[in-house]
């Protein structure tokens, strides 16, 4: 059996509204012949006269009154399936978003998203998940809304990518550090016991190959997961901490931070969702109140 046509729906809609194939041909800009055979095509499909003649005009059949309630529905839901999303009312919206960050973006700006997002949304929450790796199979997945970071060469292409902001790393040491006086030189900023951030356990990266042409080492004393346990350690101790500097605004406060005696490229942290988020107009709406949170 072959598939109907469902084009046909709406012709029968406007057919069983107007009673007449001249005034159905006419709203749906169609010839008087066309109309014709479109009810012909209606009458085979739905085994039905639909319309009959009676003296000028036509009646419709007890299947067609049957119908008509039915087809108007149908037609009018699958309008609606079809129409572009229309903005939700957000007073009234109740959703959990998942956001997956890496350590440090939650004490920074979390709070301030929050705040944002009550106020315009009250039913909304968030639901923050570590990032322990770059992995991003759960925005595939479906079980991650949104994620922050950096975009490295190994992000998925098919993901949606915007930035959020310009960053750059920094030295925070304690407050009547060494280091809180006088001109830092890379001599003396390689001579101190220094705190190694790293995911993975590393205690090489990106600031050791900046000192290494200079025929300088920095001595690794510990290497932890994440730079508010760097943070963290650098307010009780002679340690050294090199962290990122908007991404770490809130953390430093009461500590000394200096700029690095070293060239050392700035990055762009970003927000990276699923296509299939992309049009989404609560989705949407997200993005731009993270937005407008980092950028302030």
């Amino acid at each position: 059996m072959s598939s109907p046509d469902f084009n046909l729906l709406i012709t029968l809609d406007v057919l069983l509204t107007e009673g007449s194939v001249a005034a159905a041909a006419k709203r749906l800009r169609l010839s008087p012949s066309a109309m014709s055979r479109a009810l012909a095509r209606l009458r085979e499909t739905t085994g039905d006269p639909l319309l009959v003649r009676a003296g000028r005009g036509l009646v419709p059949t007890p299947r067609a009154l049957e119908l008509r309630e039915r087809v108007n529905q149908l037609v009018q839901d699958t309008e609606a399936v079809l129409r572009p999303a229309e903005q939700p009312d957000l007073q009234q919206l109740v959703r959990t978003f998942t956001l997956r960050t890496s350590e440090g973006f939650v004490e920074n700006f979390g709070a301030a998203l929050i705040a944002r997002l009550a106020e315009q949304a009250p039913g909304v929450r968030l639901r923050f998940m570590h990032k322990p790796d770059k992995d991003s199979s759960g925005l595939r997945d479906g079980t991650v809304d949104l994620e922050t970071g950096v975009v490295g060469k190994a992000a998925s292409p098919e993901l949606r990518t915007q930035g959020l902001f310009r960053d750059r790393f920094i030295g925070v040491v304690r407050l009547g550090h060494p280091l809180g006086e006088g001109q830092i030189t890379p001599q003396r900023y390689a001579a101190g016991r220094h705190i190694s951030v790293s995911r993975r356990g590393l205690d090489k990266g990106l600031i050791d190959d900046c000192l290494a042409p200079l025929g300088l080492q920095r001595h690794i004393a510990t290497i932890v997961p994440g730079f508010s346990t760097a943070l963290a350690l650098a307010r009780t101790s002679e340690l050294i901490a090199s962290v990122p500097e908007r991404h770490t605004a809130n953390l430093r406060a009461g500590l000394h931070s200096f700029e690095l005696p070293l060239t050392l490229p700035d990055f762009t942290v970003a927000m990276l969702w699923h296509p299939r988020l992309d049009a989404d107009p609560v989705h949407r709406w997200l993005r731009g109140c993270l937005r407008e949170v980092c950028g302030q």
